[in-house]
């Protein structure tokens, strides 16, 4: 509950507004209700329902952006009514819906939302004292509305900075080992739902440290970001790309079979030898495959991708090696120990 607090920004929003229906209407449809205020009272609880309804539809769904702008809708909607039923005591309800609304969904969509409340109640004649009060509160409104909407901007930019920096290589600019475990963790678990296929590609550049020691590591960051840019031009646009660690890259690729795993990584291995080049000539590298099994968790099936490249590295490095179990293994053999795990040249 609260790594996704923390992590979901919508969420939380909506949450808080939630929270804020709970604790700040609560007690006026209560003195509305023991006040003789029946309709009042009746706006008041529909509107604690209908938020309350839409943060638990928000938890159990997901579905951050719908909720967002139903909440949007109804804090604008509730307000505008209650500002109309209660006069110019009501339109204050107005002013926390037009800030959070620019938090809770599409900025031109809360534009319309404050414009239309607004135009709705300067034609109301009977939730003002004067014109003068009327102007008062439309001009008050929108610069209200206009720095929000600034501010929101700003902060959704600063909030997408920081999540690229959080999840990406600042070198290369494909995602990071962070952003790698969350996308296993979350392969693993569609797996177990669904059984979609996923094959796993850790791949090594081969004497990576020579063209450091020899040209420096200004043409080694070059040679990793053309890496980077040509495993991203021969894969799909669902592959994900992540760099693991110094010259090591990860590719999830969703929906390759086994049986067409090693064709995939053939490919970027022949790839990267022909048009990934130092000053001193070709860059090869090592390949290490593992499809996703049914006894895999994240570290197991990472673990069988690693020993498949330690295993292409020994034997000469610029091959590609696939991880998998015998087909003929039970889940234990006769001595009791796990299936044995061997490489499929």
């Amino acid at each position: 509950m609260f790594y996704r607090l923390r992590h979901d920004f919508h969420l939380s929003i909506i949450t808080m507004l939630g929270a804020c229906a709970v604790f700040g209407v609560t007690p006026f449809a209560i003195y509305r209700l023991y006040s003789g205020n029946l309709a009042g009272a009746l706006v008041d609880l529909f509107i604690l329902f209908t938020i309350c309804f839409t943060v638990a539809y928000a938890w159990v769904t997901g579905d951050n952006r719908r909720s967002g702008f139903y909440l949007a809708l109804l804090s604008c909607a509730g307000g505008t009514a209650v500002a109309i039923m209660q006069g110019d005591v009501g339109i204050f309800w107005l002013f926390p819906a037009f800030i959070t609304s620019f938090f809770l969904t599409e900025p031109r969509i809360a534009v319309g939302l404050n414009l239309l409340a607004i135009g709705v109640l300067a034609f109301q004649p009977v939730v003002f004292d004067s014109q003068e009060q009327m102007l008062a509160f439309v001009t008050t409104s929108i610069v209200v509305s206009c720095c929000t909407y600034i501010f929101a901007q700003r902060a959704a930019h600063q909030r997408r900075r920081l999540e690229m920096l959080a999840t990406h290589d600042p070198l290369t600019g494909v995602k990071n080992r962070r952003a790698m475990e969350e996308d296993m963790a979350a392969a693993v678990s569609q797996f177990t739902r669904s059984q979609m296929d996923y094959a796993l590609i850790i791949l090594d550049l081969d004497m990576f440290k020579r063209i450091n020691d020899r040209h420096g590591h200004a043409v080694g960051d070059e040679v990793l970001v053309d890496c980077a840019r040509l495993i991203q031009r021969n894969t799909r646009r669902n592959d994900c790309l992540y760099r693991f660690g110094g010259e090591e890259f990860v590719i999830i690729m969703p929906g390759v079979k086994p049986a067409g795993v090693r064709a995939v990584a053939e490919n970027l291995r022949h790839k990267l030898e022909a048009e990934l080049a130092s000053p001193s000539g070709a860059v090869t590298a090592s390949f290490g495959v593992a499809s996703l099994l049914g006894s895999d968790n994240a570290d197991s099936w990472i673990a069988r991708a690693d020993g498949a490249l330690y295993q292409a590295k020994t034997e000469g490095r610029n091959r590609v090696v696939i991880m998998a179990r015998r087909q003929d293994a039970s889940p234990e053999n006769d001595t009791g120990a796990p299936p044995e795990v061997v490489p499929l040249l």
